[in-house]
Formats: structure tokens, C-alpha cells, sequence
């Protein structure tokens, strides 16, 4: 996994599992010693003395993250029909309730259960709420220095020769040649003048000419047909063709050949 694809939302679920753990060494229940009599060989328990404590709560949490970083990181894989993040999350969830109703029943509450509870609540915000704030989906770690863009199709850009890269002369198709031609133009059709480059959201969609971009950050692509389920995702560093416009959204095409609707377009690099 590319750790430059981590969001602050990934950084809150990881730095949430990592105090889970550590709180399942801490203990559970604290008691009072009497005086005169030597506590020092009275252990307090902790989440490894207690099974179904430890597994409904400590690793069940770890085990939410792992599943929500992995969902995030390969969109599409399932488990029991649901998506690995949606399971995460919905089992990080289930490690808060469990945990606050222990408390709940419980007396003199130990260090354990109410770190425990604090990792437990702040990994299920993060997992549910990374998708939703636009803070937590910023990248995690900025790049050190300008990031070089790599052409698509794996191509090298030679100065004024070849397809396939930013700033290159296109096939003219019947028109000028150098001259780009919108996307689905016929040989020998008179095409519509330039106009003025602008983005790609002030396009309107009968006027629009093919261009090439790259995304800031990881961004799902999903189907055109409008299932909710991302069909791939598009990666920092690589160069995507946008062939249409979808309305606030464009449809992109990967370098296999896939198709889909690009729907966050904000911060686009275009080429």
C-alpha cells in the first residue's frame, strides 16, 4: 500500500487501533485495598484475562480498521455482500456498544475499558465519517517536492512528437494538422472553432473536446449505468482521459480501456 494515498481519515483509524491495543493491556477494573493487608499480589485483570471482552471489543476494533484501510485501498472487494470498509465500519460500531454498555454495568471502571472506549469511539467516527468530511478525505502525507506526472500509457513525452501525453500535437482526423478534434469527430467533418480553454465543469456537454488529467488524490471511479460500487480507482501520478461530460461529473477512461463517471472533480490537474 502507498502511504501517500492515506487520508487523515485512514491516520485517525490506524492511531485508533494502535491505543485499542495498547489499552488491552491496561486494566479492566480498578479495586480498593484494606488496610493492612498486602495487595502487591493482586493482579487487576486485563482484556486477555476476559475472551469475549477481548474479542468483541479490543481485536474486534483492530480488526474494523484493518478491514476499512483495505476497503478504502481496493474498492469493489466484498464480504458476505458488503463492502470490506462498509463491514469495518459497521464492526467498529459494534466494538463502541459493547464497550460502553460494560462500563455501564461495571463498578470502579479501570484504565483499560475507558481508553478502550475512546479508541473504540474514535475509530468508528473515523471509519463513518472519513467518506463524508472533506477535511478527513485530504491526502495524509503532502509530497516532499513537485510531483512529476508520468504520461499516460506509459509513454515518454518527446518535445513536439507523439500521442498520448499533455501538450503533444493529436491525430487531426480530417481536420488541421496538430489540430485536436472533439471525441467522436468523422473524418473530413468541418469541426466548431476553438474557443477560450477554461474547466471542465464550464464545458457544455454538446461542445466538448476531449482532454487529458490527473487527480490530487485517490478518487473512486464508478459505473455508468449509476451502481454505487466503484468499478476502479484513479491514482495520483497517472494520466486520465476525460471523453464526456457527465453533468457536475466526467466520464474518464482508464489505460485497460474502462470507462466510468469521474463525480468529485475539484482540484483536477489537466493536461
Amino acid at each position: 500500500m502507498n502511504i501517500r494515498s492515506l487520508t487523515r481519515g485512514d491516520g485517525v483509524v490506524i492511531g485508533a487501533a494502535v491505543v485499542l491495543f495498547i489499552a488491552s493491556f491496561l486494566d479492566l477494573y480498578g479495586f480498593d485495598c484494606p488496610a493492612g493487608i498486602n495487595c502487591s499480589r493482586y493482579n487487576a485483570p486485563n482484556a486477555w484475562d476476559s475472551l469475549g471482552l477481548l474479542m468483541s471489543v479490543y481485536l474486534a476494533g483492530i480488526i474494523a480498521a484493518a478491514l476499512v484501510i483495505v476497503g478504502r485501498a481496493t474498492p469493489g472487494r466484498k464480504v458476505v455482500g458488503f463492502d470490506l470498509g462498509q463491514f469495518g465500519a459497521a464492526l467498529s460500531i459494534f466494538a463502541v456498544w459493547t464497550v460502553f454498555w460494560t462500563i455501564i454495568d461495571g463498578s470502579n471502571t479501570g484504565a483499560g475499558l475507558i481508553l478502550g472506549l475512546l479508541a473504540a469511539i474514535a475509530l468508528a467516527g473515523g471509519a463513518v465519517a472519513t467518506p463524508l468530511v472533506p477535511a478527513l478525505k485530504a491526502p495524509l502525507m503532502s509530497a516532499s517536492g513537485p510531483k512529476v506526472v508520468q504520461p499516460p500509457y506509459g509513454g515518454q513525452p518527446q518535445p513536439g512528437q507523439g500521442y498520448g501525453y499533455p501538450g503533444a500535437p493529436q491525430p487531426s482526423y480530417g481536420g488541421q494538422p496538430g489540430q485536436p478534434q472533439p471525441y467522436g469527430a468523422q473524418p473530413g467533418q468541418p469541426q466548431p472553432a476553438p474557443g477560450p480553454q477554461g474547466s471542465a465543469a464550464d464545458a457544455p456537454a454538446g461542445d466538448f473536446t476531449p482532454f487529458w488529467f490527473a487527480v490530487p488524490v485517490a478518487r473512486p471511479l464508478y459505473g455508468e449505468d449509476g451502481s454505487p460500487s466503484p468499478i476502479a480507482e484513479l491514482a495520483p501520478g497517472t494520466w486520465y482521459l476525460a471523453v464526456e461530460q457527465r453533468g457536475p461529473g466526467l466520464i474518464a477512461q482508464t489505460q485497460d480501456g474502462r470507462r466510468g463517471v469521474l463525480q468529485d472533480t475539484t482540484g483536477i490537474q489537466r493536461g
